[in-house]
Parts: C-alpha cells; structure tokens; sequence
C-alpha cells in the first residue's frame, strides 16, 4: 500500500525531482574546479581557445596560488542565463543592504564576439575607461569589464596592469 502511494506520488511530482537532481548533480560534480575550467576553454574553437588558454596562464601567473572558480552559466532550474566564466582570486562583496557574497576578483569568459575580462568589485566606476581604455587597443572597457575580439587586438601589458590593479584594490575589500 505505502509502495503504491510512493510511486503514484513520485510519478507525480517528477518533474520537481528532475531539477533537484540537476542541481545536486551539479553541486557534486565528479570533476573538480580545475578539470571544470580545462574543458571549458579546451571547449572553445580557434583561435579563441588559444587565447584564452593564454589569458588562464597570465592570470594564473598574476595570482599565483588563487582560488579557482567555474560557473557554468546555468541557474539552479539548469537554464542558461550568462556565460560560463573562470574566476581568479577571492573577495567579499558588500551590498548596500548589508548583505556579503564571497566571489571572485576576476573573471574570464568566452562571448559570442570575443572574450572578456571582468574585473569585480572595483568602486570607481570610470576608474577602468578612464585609466586603460584609451592606451589597451582595439576593446571596450567599461567600469568593471574589458570586451575584445583577440588577444591581437589589444596590448597585453596594459590589460595585465588593470588586472593587477584590480586585484590590488579589490585585496582591500
């Protein structure tokens, strides 16, 4: 009797099972942040995957020995609502609520027209543009993101010095 009304239930409510056991899957993932982060830009066609390959070892090199993190993109119903990004670093950002999130310090993602590089956190919102846009080359800068097509486009140094300023500023938070 009780089997009958378990599975007369489950049956019922499986499409509510269905997105639990999406999300637990995804909270216990049999790969771990680095395998996640290696098929993710290996995943990418040429010469993107090139490029970002080279934007993970500058980045690994700017923070050695960061946190690593991946998100895939997906919210908890497994729909994508951004793209996924790889994150460096570590910081806590205050809402003006109160509220804490931990997150990262930076951010790299493949877009449709090119890559970006996020720089979160930082509190001058013009600090970016103002400070590396007009020296970085063929991108878009705006208060906390860099968007261009190729690593060609633009001058390494420039958007190694707004990483490390980034990084800088946002240690403090």
């Amino acid at each position: 009797m009780y089997a009958d009304f378990f599975f007369f239930w489950l049956n019922k409510n499986k499409p509510k099972f269905e997105k639990v056991k999406q999300a637990v899957h995804r909270l216990i993932s049999p790969m771990d942040i680095p395998e996640q982060i290696e098929k993710y830009i290996t995943g990418e066609s040429e010469p993107k995957r090139s490029d970002m390959q080279g934007l993970h070892h500058l980045l690994l090199r700017v923070l050695p020995g960061c946190k690593l993190w991946f998100d895939d993109g997906k919210n908890s119903e497994n729909k994508t609502v951004s793209n996924p990004t790889v994150g460096y670093g570590f910081q806590t950002l205050k809402y003006a609520d109160g509220k804490t999130k931990d997150f990262f310090q930076i951010g790299l993602s493949a877009n449709k027209t090119g890559i970006s590089v996020y720089i979160l956190g930082v509190k001058d919102k013009t600090y970016l543009a103002q400070t590396f846009g007009g020296n970085i080359g063929k991108a878009s800068v705006t208060g906390y993101c860099i968007k261009f097509k190729t690593l060609n486009d633009i001058r390494i140094d420039v958007l190694e010095a707004a990483i490390r300023y980034g990084v800088e500023v946002t240690a403090e938070n």
